[in-house]
Formats: structure tokens, C-alpha cells, sequence
């Protein structure tokens, strides 16, 4: 298988109202069950490695994946995660207004790596996952230290299905079944796993298939080129395969075995590349594209929970050693008709190979009166990473004359050498429990050393831009502490503050990439770029009562060393006096280090139960970015986005009705400046007492079918219409799940 400061105004007025709403409680009907999905903040949840977490981390859980028909990313931002988006153009996660490498993403524990290829433009690898396999995901805003590197914006950590979640209530055999349909993209899709527990050994079998075609946009121009709106055609097949083994030993011990395959592809229609012209290259029908990731890996686990605290040397434990590759691929089948007349096909991979070792210890103890819960972890890792493209195409030597285009069509070389990365991490962290456990203190510290070196390989010797030897290896250490800081005001209102710093490596693409020939243009790594490093300040309040919860968040980050594409020299065409005379067509670009970067903002989040079944919720991210080394914006921060929603939930059946409200976006440097809009859904569900375990729940998104712009999602240089780039219509989903 293929591998794999408005802001603190803003803060000020909504910590006030935040504080007057602990006060204004409703009272549940007497005897009713009161069930919230409760924002969870620091201190209720356990980051990915055993770590305390942040304190903007917050869970969405399986149920809420089912009621509000979260299949994707994109969803989650739709509905729960006010200021998260996923951008299609380059396949990465935007938290806080950071993307790509710099939002990590885990699943059990693991990192996933965010591949680049960018002279080939292969993207993507944080979304090589299925929302049918996970049994919850946490989502940290901003650095969390104990991470390592990559974790700037934020993290995503996901959690897959473990055999116990389908053995509840003492059962041996479970069966949980997922079917349905999205209009979005005309998909069907299912999802079906078995469990069985024998003696103390559980076993999970999942898997899952889901096929369909493009994301439809409001353009519905159906030409050829440049002046297409619709989007282009495209089917896509996507699998995934999830197994685990849990072998309980002992009191508290636990030792596991996980396989996972995913996999995605997409063979696409380019009818924007196509066009009917004498001077268009590529006629209707004449160049297909596609698109695709993989991902499998192989895991060992270790879990210890003592069954009483103090009992044992220490009080929980886990550790993960794994074997995981991810590809992205890209291909072209095509037919030129004007220049280099002939057939002309591209198959482009970018891969990382690792095996790697996650583990944390963690022992709660006294000192005198003074409560600890400290936990000690490791990360180490080494990966290989490579680059290929493979390809036909009519190029005949000398590139002269008829095929003097050839001196920019590379192919069946290595645009970037073998890269044997590796990397080691060890951190601590000291929960502290003071003032009878209303104040507690969590002080954390992490080091890490990181080396990516470059090998030589004949397909890199065979590149147009070998430079006739290898640049030389990147290496770094960096120490990454936090302290957070949090005080119970009254019971159920908690302030605190927390001082973070983080890093994250240069990408091998970053460092080592190298396209272009002499006589045209060169587009080149660096391999003196600097680890970017951020220093960051959260402070809020968040509250918890049995049926009003809020939170507010008011952060400010600044950054060193931001990585960003420079223009080293201009085309000859542009600037003949400043221009590099072997690259004269494009010149040539790299990379550099800004010196200095600045994100602040407010995040905000409240839920109200003010009547009886009755729940009102409703979230707020405003974000402002700037470039403070050349004083423009950062074009990657989203606009003031707001989700509110009304819901109604009973034992059998429920629903809700949300908006998501989003501000223009005018604060760019260049590119698409979007107008606002507001988007209404609704969203349903009914579990019949009469069939338990059945849940049908059904959506219509986009209810009003306006026309509306994702700003994350239109490149920075558009080459279509905006229309092109418009999200979808009025769309429906519809699902049934069965779990026995």
C-alpha cells in the first residue's frame, strides 16, 4: 500500500459579564437527569502525553460526534470550535491562525506528521484519520510546551476506539454500526465495529469506507480555465482500518497492540487547466489529476493505574513504541498539444518514515501539607524522509527549438535529498495543590534536541538543481517551560493565568528542497533557517455550576524566527540591474527567519440549561496577527468568528439550531479580502426507547443557501473567480447508528 488591543477590551467586557452570569443559575426540574456536554479547561482533562494539558484545552466526545454529524474538521469548527477551521487548499488544521507545521496533531499519543512538498505542492497528512474511529478528541488554543515541537497554534489530540468502549455493562461481544449520507460532497459512507472480551484479554476490529465526489461551492459556471467557478469533478475512495488488542495483567496493568491503515484518493477532472483555445496546452479532456494519503502504523502500549493511590512506586503510567509512515502523493495524466506535444505524466511522493517511543510516569504525594501530582515523561523519534517524482513526457536533448520548455519540466529525480531525522525530549511537570487545593501551581519543563541530516542518493544526484554536494545538517536544542497558575474564587469560578513558550523545527522541504535549473528560475531551502520559538501569556476565568458554564480566554504570543518564503532576487524580466543572470526567467526564492511576530486575541465560550430539555450555547474567537519585522498583517488569521446555537434534548430525541457568524476580514496583507456572513444549520436526533442502542440523527447545513467565503480556504494568489472559492450551499446529512 502507497505510504503515507481590542482584544483586552474585548476581554474586560466579557469577564464581566462572565462574572455576573455565576450568579444567574437555573434550577433543573426536580428528579431530571442533567446532562451537559461540559467544556472541559486544565485540570479536568490529561494532555496527550500525561501532561496536566493547557489551560484552553477543551474535549468534544463520541456523543457529540454523533448528535451534531461531526465527520470532518471543517465540522468542527462549524459547529463547536468557534475560530478553527481546516484549510483545503494546503490539507492543514488553522488554530489561533496558525497552520501546517506549526499545529501538531497526535492520535493515541502519536504524532502525525504535516508533510510538504513544496516544489511539487504535495500538502497535507494532519487530517489522515476517520471521525468514525475516534472515541473523543481534545483540542488545546496555542503552545503546549510538553509537546515538543510543531505544537505553536495549538494540538489537536485524538483518541481512537479502545475494545472497551464497546464492552459496557460487563458485555463480551459489542457491535457498534455507523451508515450515511452527506450531500456536501454526494458521499456514502459506513463504519462498523465488533469487540469481544475473553477472560482478560479484549479485542477491536473497526473499519470503514466512505466514497464520493467534490466539495460542491455557489459557482456553477462550467467552462474550461480561467474562468470557471464550478468546482472541478472528482470522485474519491476513502478506507480505514483499525484493530487493537488489550491484554490486562495484574492489578492496573495493561499491555496493547494497535494496527491502523488509512487511506484516501482522488482522481480528478483539472477542466481548470483545460481550455479550447490555439494557445491552451492542455484540451477538454486532455489532463487529469489526483490526489491522495496514506497512513498505517503498528504500536505496543503499556497502561498502569494503581488501584489506590500511594500504593505503588508509582500511581500511573503509560508508554507507546511505534512504527508509523505517512505518504502524500500527487499525479498528473495528461496530454500536451502545443509545447512538447505529446503525452506528459507526473506521479510526485513525499514520505516520512519513523519509529518512535512515547512514555510518562506520574505519582501524587505530600509534602507536609502541600499536595503533588508529578509527572515525568519522554519522547524520542527517528524518521527518514523522502521526496520522488516519477514521470513521462516527449522532452528530447537539447532543450532548444521545439522543446526549449523541457528546461522546466523535471522529473524522475529527488527535488530534495533523503533526510534521516532525528529527535530526543524529556519533560517534567509538578501539579500543586495549596490553600486547602483552591490555589494549585503547575510548573513544567521540557527539553529537546532535534537533527535532520541530509543523504545523498542518485535520484537526488539526477535533479536539474544539484548543486554537486549536500548542504549541511540542522540541529538544535530548545527548552520549552510553563507555569499555570489557577485560583477557585468561589466554588465553581476559577481564575488563572499561564506563561508558555514553545518551538518548532524547520520542515526538511524548509532546508533541504531544491527545484528550478540554471536559465530559468530556482526555488531553494535553507539550511541555516532557526527553530521558530514563541513566549506566550493566557489569563481568564472559567466557570462550572450544574447548569451554566463559561469560559474566557485572553492570550497575547509573540514569536522569534518566523519562517516565511523571501525572494532572494528578482526575474530578469522585472529587474535586470537586481536579478541573478543564471535564473532569469522567476530568479530565485528561499526562506528566511522574521525576527519578530505577534497573535493576540480573545477566545469566549458559555452554555446555559434555562429550562427544562432547553440548553442555549454559544462561542467567540477574535484573533489579530501582525508581521511586526516588516509591519503587515499575517494573512492566515481568520475573522471575529461566533457560534450560537438553541437546543432542545430529551431522553428519546433532540435538537439544535446554530449560527456561525463571521466579521470581514480586511486585516490582510495581500489576497482575498472576504465579506462576513452568517450560516444557520439544524441539526436532529431520536433514539427510540423501543430499539436501545439505535440513533437516527439528520442535518440541513447552509440553511438558507447563502453564499458565503471561508477566508482560510482562498489562496493567497487566486487563479479563479472568487466564486471558485465560495463554501457550499444549503446541504444535508443524514446518519444511522446502531451500537448492541
Amino acid at each position: 500500500m502507497r505510504r503515507l488591543v481590542q482584544t483586552m477590551t474585548t476581554g474586560a467586557a466579557l469577564g464581566a459579564l462572565l462574572a455576573t452570569g455565576a450568579g444567574a443559575q437555573t434550577e433543573t426540574a426536580e428528579g431530571e437527569s442533567l446532562v451537559l456536554d461540559t467544556v472541559v479547561v486544565e485540570g479536568a482533562t490529561e494532555g496527550a502525553m500525561g501532561a496536566a494539558g493547557t489551560a484552553t484545552t477543551t474535549r468534544t466526545t463520541r456523543t457529540t460526534i454523533d448528535d451534531k454529524l461531526i465527520d470532518s474538521i471543517d465540522d468542527l469548527g462549524r459547529t463547536e470550535e468557534a475560530g478553527v477551521t481546516f484549510n483545503r487548499q494546503t490539507n492543514s488544521i488553522n488554530i489561533r491562525g496558525l497552520e501546517g507545521p506549526r499545529v501538531l496533531t497526535t492520535i493515541d499519543g502519536i504524532r502525525v506528521p504535516y508533510l510538504n512538498d513544496v516544489t511539487r505542492g504535495a500538502e497535507g497528512g494532519a487530517n489522515a484519520f476517520d471521525f468514525s474511529t475516534l472515541s473523543s478528541l481534545d483540542l488545546t488554543r496555542g503552545a503546549d510546551p510538553l509537546l515538543g515541537s510543531g505544537a505553536l497554534g495549538g494540538v489537536l489530540a485524538l483518541r481512537t476506539l479502545d475494545p472497551e468502549d464497546l464492552l459496557l455493562g460487563g458485555r463480551k461481544v459489542g457491535v457498534l454500526t455507523k451508515n450515511g449520507y452527506d450531500s456536501t460532497d454526494r458521499s456514502w459512507f459506513t463504519a462498523n465495529a465488533a469487540a469481544m472480551r475473553v477472560g482478560d484479554t479484549s479485542v477491536l476490529i473497526q473499519g470503514g469506507y466512505r466514497g464520493g465526489h467534490q466539495v460542491d461551492s455557489q459557482g456553477d459556471i462550467d467552462t474550461f480555465g480561467p474562468t470557471r467557478t464550478a468546482p472541478n469533478p472528482l470522485d474519491y475512495d476513502q478506507y480505514n482500518l483499525l484493530a487493537k488488542v488489550h491484554q490486562n495483567v495484574g492489578e492496573g496493568h495493561r499491555f496493547g497492540i494497535t494496527g491502523e491503515i488509512f487511506s484516501r484518493d482522488e482522481d480528478i477532472d483539472t477542466r481548470t487547466s483545460q481550455g479550447i483555445g490555439a494557445r491552451d496546452n492542455y484540451r477538454p479532456g486532455n489532463y487529469a489529476s489526483g490526489e491522495g494519503i496514506d497512513r498505517e502504523r503498528v504500536s505496543l502500549t503499556y497502561d498502569y493505574e494503581t488501584p489506590e493511590l500511594g500504593s505503588a512506586l508509582v500511581d500511573e503510567a503509560s508508554a507507546v513504541l511505534y512504527y508509523q509512515a505517512v505518504e502524500r502523493h500527487s499525479t498528473i495524466d495528461a496530454y500536451r498539444s502545443v509545447s512538447v506535444i505529446g503525452p506528459y505524466g507526473r506521479d510526485n511522493s513525499f514520505e516520512e518514515a519513523s519509529v518512535g517511543f512515547t512514555g510518562f510516569a506520574a505519582r501524587t504525594f505530600l509534602t507536609g501539607e502541600i499536595s503533588h501530582k508529578l509527572t515525568l515523561g519522554t519522547e524520542l523519534r527517528k524518521a527518514t524522509t523522502t521526496q520522488y517524482s516519477a514521470g513521462y513526457d516527449n522532452c528530447r536533448r537539447p532543450y532548444t527549438g521545439a522543446f526549449a520548455t523541457c528546461n522546466n519540466l523535471h522529473t524522475n529525480q529527488a527535488d530534495t535529498p533523503e533526510v534521516e531525522g532525528g529527535a530526543i525530549g524529556v519533560f517534567a511537570e509538578d501539579q500543586i495543590d495549596l490553600a486547602s487545593g483552591r490555589l494549585r501551581v503547575t510548573p513544567g519543563l521540557r527539553f529537546d534536541w532535534y537533527e535532520e541530516a541530509p543523504q545523498l542518493t542518485d535520484d537526488y544526484a539526477r535533479s536539474a538543481a544539484y548543486p554537486g554536494s549536500l548542504p549541511p545538517s540542522s540541529n538544535d536544542t530548545a527548552l520549552s517551560p510553563k507555569l499555570l497558575a489557577e485560583y477557585d474564587l468561589i466554588p465553581g469560578l476559577t481564575a488563572y493565568g499561564q506563561w508558555s513558550m514553545g518551538f518548532r523545527a524547520p520542515t526538511v522541504g524548509e532546508l533541504y528542497s531544491r527545484f528550478g535549473a540554471v536559465g530559468t528560475y530556482l526555488r531553494e531551502g535553507n539550511p541555516n533557517l532557526e527553530a521558530e520559538t514563541s513566549n506566550g501569556f493566557d489569563v481568564g476565568l472559567k466557570l462550572e455550576r450544574d447548569t451554566f458554564g463559561a469560559h474566557i480566554n485572553v492570550f497575547h504570543t509573540d514569536y522569534e524566527n518566523f519562517i516565511d518564503v523571501v525572494q532572494r532576487s528578482p526575474s530578469c524580466f522585472v529587474d535586470r540591474v537586481n536579478c541573478d543572470p543564471l535564473y532569469p526567467q522567476g530568479g530565485v526564492s528561499s526562506y528566511r527567519n522574521i525576527p519578530d511576530a505577534r497573535i493576540s486575541g480573545v477566545e469566549f465560550g458559555a452554555h446555559v440549561r434555562f429550562a427544562d430539555f432547553w440548553t442555549a450555547r454559544g462561542s467567540l474567537s477574535y484573533i489579530d496577527g501582525r508581521n511586526r519585522t516588516d509591519d503587515v498583517y499575517l494573512d492566515s488569521i481568520p475573522p471575529l468568528t461566533a457560534i450560537v446555537g438553541l437546543g432542545y434534548d430529551r431522553k428519546e430525541w433532540g435538537g439544535e439550531v446554530s449560527t456561525k457568524l463571521a466579521s470581514r476580514r480586511d486585516k490582510v496583507n495581500q489576497g482575498f479580502e472576504s465579506p462576513g456572513y452568517g450560516v444557520v444549520d439544524f441539526t436532529a436526533w431520536y433514539a427510540p426507547d423501543q430499539v436501545p442502542g439505535l440513533k437516527v440523527a439528520g442535518g440541513v447545513f447552509n440553511l438558507f443557501d447563502k453564499t458565503y467565503f471561508d477566508a482560510v480556504n482562498v489562496p493567497l494568489s487566486p487563479s479563479q473567480p472568487d466564486l471558485y472559492y465560495s463554501e457550499p450551499g444549503r446541504t444535508f446529512k443524514a446518519n444511522v447508528t446502531y451500537q448492541f
